[in-house]
This record gives structure tokens, C-alpha cells and sequence, in this order.
């Protein structure tokens, strides 16, 4: 399967098992979604169960919240990440709260799926990657997974879970790895390990991450895209490197970063979103606190740009290999 694929067949599976389980957003019905990954739940399931919403995000998680709250488990879709803003009022003042704000009586099992992330051209305003705004804000899980396997796995478990759980998934690799160079032939899933994904039921627990690359010199925090992209240019370059796939950001899986960073005494963080505030900022801190008497090296980042998502200079902007290649020799001649 695809990534795509993978998706579509967590939210099949959860709502054969679970009829409380109901899917709603923009286009998700008849037409599939816009990328196709509710395509054919309607049909089977029913348009009681699957249905189509008007052009209001603040509306679509508003009425997710109230149906997570009277027992149902709304997995609503924003379209592009980009557009969730609208939605920050209901997510961060109801969604995050609702457990606390009621000592119990209420929760808010709500699965917030968004494509986020560039590498389409698709500009400012379908590119950009929000999910530190979400890590700072308590009472909401941040999951993004890197590969078909996990995906469906991590999208099952986030649907199961009670808490309200943002789910981006990088549009860059739903139909297969990228390795950062825009300019050579598209890769897909067929041929990568993580593409055989069962057709049935498992989970993936959140606050668990993945050692993609277990090495001896170098550990590198990535999540999503960047991790393909990062252990491409490690491949390259040749470095005995361990890289970490952070699955979730919150929960973050403290434990596997600091025994890694303590093993290999230096830590290179890559992500896609801006650098002031971004995730590897809180990530650089932890490592910081945790690790300092282990390090042999500053910690490097690298990050997007302080800047909106440009259409016309998106590989400069992008964290490509260049970028990571130039900090990972610094970070390796320290």
C-alpha cells in the first residue's frame, strides 16, 4: 500500500469495528477526498457515517467536539494543514480542555487528519507545516508518521485513543519515500519495506519512536518527510549515524532520544517547519538538559526559513540534502 492506501484502510477498519467511529470534512464523501484517501467509505459505510461538511473549519471541529463528547469518535479532515487555523479556537479552547475542564465527566476522542508540508509547488498557503503550534498547547497529541505502515498503525491507535490527537500526514510522501532530490524520478511504496502493510487490525502505541538507522557517531531527530530525506544524505555521505523516527511529538518518546544522543555524544535535528519555535527547538532544549555532559558537539538544526512557504524558490527553502549535508560535516568536525 501507499500511504494513501494505508490510511483509507485504518479508517475501513475502525469503522467495521466501531460504529461510534464516523468520518467528516471537506469533499471526504462521494468524491474521496482530494487525494483520494477517504475514497470508497461512503459507499460501504454509509453517508450517515461518512459525510461531507460546508467550508468551515471552525465549524467542522466544533461539531467533532461535540459528537466526541456525547460518545461518538469523529475523525474530522482538514484539507490542507494550512487551513486549520480557523480551527485553533475549537482544538486549543475545547478539544485540549475538555477533559480538565469537566474533572472527567467529558473527554474529547477526536482524530484531527491534515495533509501538511511542501515538495508539491504548492506555495504559501498548501505547504506549510504547523505542528509546533500544536505541541505547545496541553491535552492534544501531535502524531506524524513517516511511512505506510506506520501510518495506519498510528492512525488506529490515535482513533482509540480518548484524547484529541492532531494527525498530519506529508503529502510529499503519500505515494512513496523522497530522498530530497527533487530533480531525479519518483520513488513509491511498492518497493520499500514499510509499503507491505497488513489489510487488518493493529496499532502502533503513540510516544514511541523508531530507530530507522541504528549507529555509533551521529544522532539525527526527524520526523516524516525528513526522514527519508535525512537518511539519504547519510547514505551518502557515508556517516555511521542513528537516525530516529519521533513518530509523535507528543507524547515524545524521551527516553530512546536521550540514551541515542548519550551513545553518540552529538545530534543533528531536522524538520520542515520555520526555525524560531519550531519542534527542534523544544528537541534541542530536551537534548541540551538531558545530554550536556555527553555532547561532543553544539546541537545543529535544520530547519525552514523564518519566511513563508515561497513557490518559486521551494528547494531552497526545503531542508534538502545540501542543507543537511553542510550541517552534517560541522556537525561532525566539532
Amino acid at each position: 500500500m501507499n500511504m494513501i492506501q494505508a490510511i483509507n484502510s485504518a479508517m475501513d477498519v475502525m469503522m467495521e469495528r466501531d460504529p461510534d467511529v464516523i468520518v467528516m470534512g471537506e469533499d471526504v464523501g462521494y468524491f474521496g477526498g482530494v487525494f483520494r484517501a477517504t475514497a470508497g467509505l461512503q459507499a460501504k459505510h454509509g453517508k450517515r457515517r461518512v459525510f461531507d461538511t460546508p467550508i468551515t473549519e471552525c465549524g467542522i471541529i466544533g461539531v467533532a467536539v461535540g459528537m466526541g463528547a456525547y460518545g461518538l469518535r469523529p475523525v474530522p479532515e482538514i484539507q490542507f494543514a494550512d487551513y486549520i487555523y480557523p480551527a485553533l479556537d475549537q482544538l486549543v479552547s475545547e478539544a485540549a480542555r475538555l477533559r480538565y475542564r469537566s474533572a472527567g465527566e467529558f473527554i474529547s476522542p477526536i482524530t484531527v487528519r491534515s495533509p501538511f508540508g511542501g515538495g508539491i509547488f504548492g506555495g504559501q498557503t498548501h505547504s506549510q507545516s504547523p505542528e509546533g503550534i500544536f505541541t505547545h498547547v496541553s491535552g492534544i497529541k501531535t502524531v506524524i508518521p513517516s511511512t505506510p505502515y506506520d501510518a495506519k498503525g498510528l492512525l488506529i491507535a490515535a482513533i482509540e485513543d480518548n484524547d484529541p490527537t492532531i494527525f498530519f500526514e506529508p503529502k510529499r510522501i503519500y505515494n512513496g519515500p523522497f530522498d530530497g532530490h527533487w530533480d531525479r524520478p519518483a520513488q513509491n511504496w511498492s518497493k520499500h519495506p514499510a509499503g507491505d502493510v497488513p489489510t487488518g487490525y493493529y496499532k502502533i502505541a503513540l510516544g514511541k519512536a523508531k530507530i530507522v538507522r541504528p549507529g555509533e557517531a551521529l544522532t539525527v531527530l526527524a520526523y516524516g518527510t525528513m526522514v527519508h530525506v535525512a537518511a539519504a544524505v547519510i547514505a551518502e555521505a557515508g556517516v555511521d549515524a542513528e537516525i530516529i523516527d519521533l513518530r509523535t511529538l507528543v507524547p515524545l518518546d524521551i527516553e530512546t532520544i536521550e540514551a541515542s544522543v548519550k551513545k553518540t555524544g552529538r545530534c543533528m535535528i531536522v524538520h520542515e517547519a520555520t526555525r524560531t519555535s519550531g519542534f527542534g527547538a523544544e528537541l534541542s532544549a530536551i537534548v541540551q538538559e538531558r545530554c550536556f555532559y555527553h555532547l561532543e558537539a553544539p546541537i545543529e538544526r535544520v530547519t525552514g526559513f523564518d519566511t513563508p512557504y515561497p513557490h518559486s524558490l521551494e528547494w531552497a527553502y526545503f531542508p534538502g540534502p545540501v542543507r543537511i549535508g553542510e550541517a552534517l560535516k560541522k556537525v561532525m568536525r566539532t
